[in-house]
């Protein structure tokens, strides 16, 4: 969680590397995923400050272009859900529960659901790989570099770090992880 300036900066510089960035700042209309990645992340910070009017105008600024650019894309990740080293490969129809809670150095595709259901919402571990399609639903929680294959659906725990899962219901296929699709593993 981003609690002050040297968070937001660290978390800022996390997913810039986790995107591959070299560049210094985004460029006018081919950066968008890295864009949408910088105002959530100031979002979070002037929403985790203590509360005056200048944080109290900030943090509805900042909700305001995220909630555009999230109906843009097609991205919809809560507030204080992900660690730091978020990568989002490609936009469109990514959900993730506002309650959910994301450990460090995400990398998500296109098309996938981190939803809750009555019983409650994924815990996800650091360096996890997620598939295109892949939907990972309800109080589950998923160890550390942890990859899921594309369209797979986790329903129960994985409780073994470093492996690979996929299918409907998504099982163990490999011992090989997320290992090649993390940049800071």
């Amino acid at each position: 969680m981003i609690k002050n300036k040297k968070d937001l900066e660290a978390y800022l510089k996390a997913d810039k590397e986790q995107l591959g960035i070299v560049r210094s700042i985004p460029r006018p209309f081919t950066d968008e995923i890295w864009k949408y990645e910088i105002v959530l992340r100031k979002y979070e910070y002037w929403l985790n400050r203590k509360q005056n009017i200048v944080s109290i105008i900030m943090k509805n600024v900042y909700k305001l272009i995220f909630h555009r650019l999230s109906i843009k894309l097609g991205i919809f990740i809560g507030p204080n859900t992900c660690g730091k080293g978020l990568c989002i490969t490609h936009p469109n129809c990514i959900q993730i529960n506002w309650k959910a809670s994301v450990g460090e150095n995400l990398r998500i595709q296109e098309g996938v659901t981190i939803g809750g259901n009555l019983g409650g919402v994924p815990k996800i571990g650091n360096n996890v790989f997620v598939g295109s399609g892949a939907k990972i639903i309800g109080d589950v929680s998923i160890s550390d570099g942890v990859a899921i294959g594309a369209n797979a659906v986790v329903v129960k725990d994985i409780l073994e770090p470093n492996i690979t899962v996929a299918g409907v219901p998504a099982k163990k296929i490999s011992n090989k992880g997320s290992k090649g699709f993390i940049r800071s593993h």
